[in-house]
């Protein structure tokens, strides 16, 4: 299996994203090692594109692996056109909190804050 090829995808998680990936991997028993948080995109949303999260047991052969130190990041070949330099936190809120995406590949949006054009 080829899923320890060096990334040609840049992800940067925050370290408040990273703890709340942590926790859900620890909560649906995945190990980190071998599973990790599979980051897509996704055609859809209000802007044309939407972005997906998942974590997921085992990393795909064609997937580009991105180590955070300690866990994992798994993007598939479609979606790593659109995410390379994206920046994943986690913010809370009076609103709520969820996980948020900042993308340097990104040339429109909308209120939402997960749906973008590219």
């Amino acid at each position: 299996m080829s899923t320890t090829q060096q990334p040609d995808v840049m992800v940067t998680v925050t370290e408040v994203a990273s703890a709340e990936v942590k926790k859900f991997m620890e909560q649906e028993g995945v190990n980190p090692s071998v599973g990790g948080l599979r980051v897509s995109v996704q055609p859809g949303g209000c802007s044309g594109f939407k972005y997906g999260l998942l974590i997921e047991d085992a990393a795909a052969e064609d997937d580009f692996v991105v180590d955070q130190g300690g866990w994992r990041v798994l993007v598939d070949p479609f979606s790593a056109q659109y995410l390379n330099g994206v920046t994943i936190d986690y913010v809370s809120s009076m609103q709520g909190s969820g996980f948020t995406f900042k993308n340097p590949n990104a040339t429109g949006g909308c209120g939402c804050g997960s749906s973008f054009t590219a």
